[in-house]
């Protein structure tokens, strides 16, 4: 008989999410990764550090331990936390880009993901060119000689257009430029952009990933190791690091992430069916609804299809503030992804800062997060908010 073990099978999405990066507490058994609030580590002689832990905005294990759950859950090889979304971003821009440099963004993105390119990004030199990236062909028309990068949202914020990550990644490959997916609207527990093919993978994970509405927090997962190492680099030298607590916050978000997305997913799903017949709706986008332009590729890449929808109101950007303003259960707020249930009008709230640009979206747009809680409560507000 050989003395050689078979490897054990690869765990499971929802074992991941509750231990991969977290074993018991070495000293003292804890079953919960502790909250290292710390700011420096004592060192055993000059340059013997313990663990590799020196100073917290470069290494602290509270968010080793997210960053290591971080990579496992996405399939990865580095993972890197940030204090927040929009840090991460800037982060890597600053990282895989150079003045003169090009970059290719969604025609409907986040407006905050907009403001850093057209505000920020821009004035040191990068140059940007807006693209329909459900349409590959329209975005290979787009690359420029110095096309660095191609950044999608898959879904997308607001209007939940779905892109073929897959046959992007072909077109990114082509043009020798990294394919990066904000995964934030699906999570990876709906989506794993790393084995379609992209280089990168975005998340707020102030959203689904902390899932509380209590934390805020930003996440970059990457395929290659060193392209992980560049990027956690200019990571130290920039310094907008996840504290311990945020870190510690978002782990515990993650160990339920399955079973709220399930739930997410499956109130979205009958929400979206009650808005497609109401008559003061005009227009649903929600990736689940057969009659989606994405249904299809959303289908094949994604577990279930979320808990985000946007829909257009009969009556223009009045009707849409109004119903806004009506909704009572669904609480009228900026963010998503929370356990309970948030209604807003991205023209005058999220995306306030693509006004005139060529992600301007719907005046007449309500955009929703649904939630975990009683689906037949959440269809029951939004009928009496639609009058």
């Amino acid at each position: 008989m050989s003395d050689q073990h078979s490897a054990a099978p690869p765990h499971h999405f929802e074992t991941l999410a509750i231990h991969a990066g977290q074993p018991a507490d070495a000293a003292t058994g804890a079953v919960v990764t502790p909250i290292y609030q710390v700011s420096t580590y004592k060192q055993d002689g000059v340059g013997g550090l313990r663990g590799g832990y020196e100073y917290s905005r470069s290494a602290n294990p509270t968010r080793t331990a997210l960053e290591q759950n971080l990579a496992a859950l996405e399939g990865g090889s580095r993972g890197l936390a940030f204090a927040s979304g929009l840090a991460a971003e800037d982060c890597l821009l600053r990282t895989l880009l150079v003045p003169g440099d090009h970059v290719v963004i969604p025609n409907d993105a986040y407006g905050g993901t907009f403001r850093l390119f057209a505000k920020v990004v821009e004035r040191w030199g990068v140059q940007w060119t807006v693209a329909d990236t459900s349409d590959p062909a329209a975005v290979r028309q787009a690359l420029q000689p110095r096309t660095k990068v191609i950044w999608v949202e898959t879904p997308s914020n607001p209007l939940l257009g779905i892109s073929d990550i897959a046959a992007l990644a072909e077109v990114a490959r082509g043009a020798g430029a990294k394919l990066v997916v904000d995964n934030t609207f699906a999570s990876p527990y709906l989506q794993q952009p790393l084995a379609l093919g992209a280089d990168v993978v975005v998340h707020s994970t102030t959203k689904y990933m902390g899932g509380h509405s209590d934390v805020v927090g930003g996440a970059l997962i990457t395929a290659d190791a060193g392209l992980g190492d560049e990027i956690a680099y200019h990571q130290n030298a920039m310094g907008a690091v996840a504290g311990p607590f945020d870190a510690w916050l978002v782990m515990r978000g993650i160990k339920t992430l399955s079973v709220r997305m399930d739930r997410h997913s499956e109130n979205a799903e009958r929400i979206a069916e009650m808005l497609a017949t109401h008559p003061r709706v005009t227009q649903v986008y929600y990736p689940g609804l057969p009659e989606h332009p994405g249904h299809k590729v959303a289908a094949a890449q994604m577990r279930t299809f979320g808990g985000m929808i946007s829909f257009r109101v009969e009556g223009g950007e009045t009707a849409a503030v109004e119903v806004c303003n009506r909704a009572e259960l669904f609480t009228l707020g900026e963010s998503l992804g929370g356990v309970e249930s948030l209604i807003e009008h991205p023209g005058r709230m999220t995306h306030a800062s693509v006004a005139g640009s060529a992600l301007e979206v719907p005046a007449d747009l309500v955009r929703l997060s649904v939630g975990i809680e009683a689906v037949s409560d959440l269809l029951a507000d939004l009928q009496q908010a639609l009058g």
